[in-house]
C-alpha cells in the first residue's frame, strides 16, 4: 500500500474525538476537508477520504490507545478473512482500514432491509475461525455487522482479545430467531431502537435473566403504544 501516512495525521488533525460516559457515542469536535464521517461507536469515529475512498480511518478517542492496540493487534492475527475487514496499519491515533460497503444490521432494522439466515450463519463460522486462532469473539451486536450482499461482515474487532463471554451475539441470535420473523421487512422507528439499545447495556438491572428482560420490553413497548 503507497501511503503518506503523516499526510493522514495531518488532514485528521483537526477532528478531536472524546469519549462518552455509559456506552454513549463518541463526541467529534472540528472537521478535516476532504473527509466525511461514516460511523461513530463508542471507542472512536471512522472517516473516509473522498481522494481515496477505498481506505477508512478509524480515529479513537483521547485515552483509548489501548483499544486501538488491541485492535490492531486483532487484526494482525486474523490477517485476510471474508468475513473481516483488512487492516493496513497503524499510526498515532488512528488505523486505516479497507473500507467496506453496506448498512449494518441496526440500518437494516431502520430502513427494513432483510437480514437473511445466511448473514448469522456467517457470523458463527466467523466466531468458529476467531476461536481456532485462539482469539475471542466479543462485542458482537447490530452495529459491527454488515450486509455485504446477503452475507456478514463483522467490523470493530478490538475486544477479541479480552477474556469471558458477554453473551451479546447469543442474546441477539435468540432475539433473531424468536422475534424477527415477526418484524421482518418493516422498518423499525429510531427511538424504539435506541431504547431498546440503552435499557440492554443495563439489562441485568431489570431482570435475572434474558428472557425476562424481554418481556419486560415487550410490556413497556406495549404500554407505549
Amino acid at each position: 500500500m503507497e501511503h503518506n501516512w503523516e499526510t493522514v495525521v495531518n488532514d485528521l488533525a483537526q477532528i478531536k474525538v472524546t469519549a462518552s460516559f455509559d456506552n454513549e457515542p463518541v463526541l467529534i469536535e472540528g472537521a478535516a476537508k476532504g473527509f466525511r464521517c461514516i460511523g461513530v461507536g463508542t471507542d472512536a469515529a471512522v472517516f473516509q477520504s473522498l481522494a481515496v475512498p477505498e481506505y477508512a480511518y478509524k480515529v479513537y478517542a483521547e485515552g483509548k490507545l489501548d483499544k486501538l492496540e488491541a485492535e490492531a493487534e486483532v487484526y494482525a492475527r486474523i490477517g485476510s478473512s471474508a468475513y473481516f475487514s483488512y487492516c493496513y496499519g497503524a499510526y498515532d491515533r488512528l488505523l486505516v482500514l479497507k473500507y467496506e460497503e453496506g448498512p449494518t444490521l441496526f440500518d437494516c432494522l431502520l430502513q427494513g432491509i432483510h437480514i437473511p439466515e445466511q448473514v448469522i450463519q456467517d457470523v458463527e463460522d466467523a466466531r468458529g475461525y476467531i476461536r481456532e486462532i485462539g482469539l475471542n469473539p466479543r462485542d458482537i451486536h447490530l452495529k459491527n455487522i454488515l450486509l455485504q450482499n446477503g452475507r456478514a461482515k463483522l467490523i470493530d474487532v478490538s475486544e477479541y482479545i479480552k477474556p469471558g463471554n458477554d453473551f451479546r451475539w447469543e442474546h441477539l441470535k435468540k432475539t433473531y430467531d424468536e422475534y424477527y420473523p415477526i418484524i421482518k421487512g418493516t422498518p423499525m422507528p429510531f427511538w424504539l431502537l435506541e431504547t431498546i439499545r440503552k435499557w440492554y447495556h443495563h439489562w441485568n438491572r431489570y431482570s435475572s435473566t434474558f428472557d425476562g428482560f424481554m418481556r419486560i420490553v415487550s410490556e413497556q413497548l406495549n404500554y407505549r403504544k
